[in-house]
């Protein structure tokens, strides 16, 4: 998808995917919910400030558009900054990753039966 296909970034108070409404928690659903968001969030969980390379290793290859557009993306949503030396989560991406903690300790105990 090029710069000029690029669907914007979902706010609240904008109409997203699934959602007209404009409701905060269908924004940030389909903020979590494109591809490589979750792991790029989850990669900048812990020190020190990676680099885009060094992102980019860390989730596995990535390509370097795509990290590009969700590091784009994250930024407008005031999720993650970047610094210097890299990228770091802001005090809201913290919070947010907090919040997931509860399902990362779920999925864990998580044994579904076979069908």
């Amino acid at each position: 998808m090029g710069r000029s296909e690029h669907v914007s970034t979902p706010l609240p108070g904008r109409p997203v995917r699934g959602s007209r409404s404009g409701r905060p928690v269908m924004a940030i659903l389909d903020l979590l919910g494109r591809r490589w968001t979750l792991r790029v969030l989850w990669e900048l969980r812990a020190d020190p400030v990676p680099t885009f390379r060094t992102l980019q290793h860390r989730c596995d290859g990535v390509s370097s558009s795509v990290l590009a557009e969700r590091l784009s993306e994250l930024r407008e949503a005031a999720l993650v900054e970047r610094t210097e030396d890299g990228y770091r989560l802001t005090d809201q991406g913290r919070t947010l990753l907090d919040t997931l903690a509860p399902l990362e300790t779920w999925a864990r105990t998580w044994h579904p039966t076979p069908p």
